[in-house]
């Protein structure tokens, strides 16, 4: 079975099989931003779920460009004894565990940001009352951003985590440099396709030279924005080049941004069927792309996973929100092929709310499995959505005065 059978990356590093937990935010961090002990009880979870991958939620590089009240923040090592715990915890099954790394740019709520920063001025469009017009980032900013990524990276692996995987999808800040829509600089940033991939390319190049060329290092990159106007396949195709380039050891293929949620929503039914939301793009990089594939979305069952993974078009399949509902999942799935996750989210009832409410519902989920309880798959997805928006303002007005 190929699934079962492990990888070796460019960098050297050998995975133990083809099977990774996908990153999904925890919201387990405290106030500062510190991981706590529920972090090491749901990854002490996933060690044990067979997967030969683990990522972790993401880590954000800056204490001021949170996402979400909640996430862990790792600026400098302030917080190594417990960063190193979490990464035993996530290591004590087998598998390699790697920090997801991130700065939201614009996608910042105005709770949490009146002021936030992007490449550009360019305001949330469909999400615009609840997100402030952010703050174009200097030159001088934007070199020291660099430098965080990197900083960030280099304790990362201090404290004992694999490697790391750099966020350049979902339309956070370095997909905002990606994009048309969201960089409209015309400057070494931006200004034609070449530009707007450099901060990317700066980070990985930074971070490469901060960990080693023993350590992995992986990106998050969107097959597209499904915007108008936006990053699409041909930007991305060119962007899959350049870092091959750079020597990137992993490439993980997602889409969609906060405005177009095609990583919450997914895909046609046509491609439902064929589980895997953006194979056809990974079928399609495939012949260019000098790194292994990771592709996250859709998958359920070991026959597509290893239908995918032998055909050659993907090396790596991520598994994301049914590991939440079936921990052992990665197990059964490498056992035989007629394992398949039988995971069913609830979802709520306005189509608008869907993305959202189907994450804050798992989000709920991953909550109990770090106070040490099971999943509770009957839970109404309005009522975790009630409790989850209330909790999320209380945390970003006390988070104001914790961090300053």
């Amino acid at each position: 079975m190929m699934l079962a059978k492990p990888l070796e990356l460019p960098c050297g590093a050998v995975l133990p099989n083809r099977v990774a937990k996908a990153a999904m935010s925890e919201q387990l961090a405290t106030l500062s931003g510190s991981p706590t002990r529920a972090h090491l009880r749901l990854y002490e979870k996933w060690a044990r779920s067979g997967c030969g991958l683990v990522i972790t939620g993401n880590v954000i590089v800056d204490r001021g460009a949170v996402s979400e009240p909640r996430q862990v923040v790792v600026e400098d090592d302030r917080d190594i004894e417990v960063l190193s715990a979490w990464a035993v915890a996530a290591r004590s099954g087998g598998a390699h565990c790697w920090m997801q790394l991130n700065h939201a740019g614009r996608q910042i709520p105005r709770t949490l940001s009146t002021r936030p920063v992007a490449p550009s001025a360019q305001e949330m469009t469909s999400l615009r009352g609840g997100f402030a017009r952010p703050r174009p980032l200097t030159a001088s900013e934007i070199d020291a951003l660099i430098g965080r990524f990197a900083r960030s990276a280099q304790i990362a692996v201090k404290a004992g985590f694999d490697g790391v995987q750099i966020h350049a999808a979902h339309g956070y800040l370095i997909s905002q440099f990606l994009s048309p829509l969201t960089n409209r600089r015309d400057d070494a940033w931006g200004g034609d396709p070449a530009r707007r991939r450099r901060f990317l390319l700066a980070v990985v190049e930074a971070v490469r030279g901060a960990v080693g060329a023993g350590v992995a290092v992986a990106v998050k990159l969107n097959s597209s924005d499904f915007q108008r106007g936006g990053f699409d396949e041909d930007e991305s195709m060119a962007v899959v080049d350049s870092l091959g380039d750079a020597g990137v050891d992993l490439l993980e293929i997602s889409g969609g941004t906060f405005e177009a949620t095609a990583m919450m929503t997914g895909a046609p039914e046509s491609t439902r069927t064929r589980e895997a939301y953006f194979l056809d793009y990974a079928e399609r990089v495939r012949a260019r792309a000098r790194m292994p594939l990771m592709l996250t979305g859709g998958l359920r069952s070991a026959a597509a996973m290893e239908t995918a993974v032998r055909s050659g078009a993907i090396d790596v399949c991520g598994l994301g929100r049914p590991l939440v509902l079936e921990p052992d999942l990665a197990q059964r799935l490498l056992a035989g092929e007629g394992a398949v996750s039988t995971a069913s989210p609830r979802r709520v009832r306005i189509p608008r709310l869907a993305g959202a409410g189907e994450t804050i519902w798992y989000t709920e989920q991953i909550h109990r499995i770090g106070r040490g309880r099971s999943p509770r798959p009957g839970r109404s997805a309005e009522a975790a959505m009630a409790k989850y928006l209330l909790a999320s303002t209380c945390d970003a007005l006390a988070r104001r005065a914790v961090v300053r």
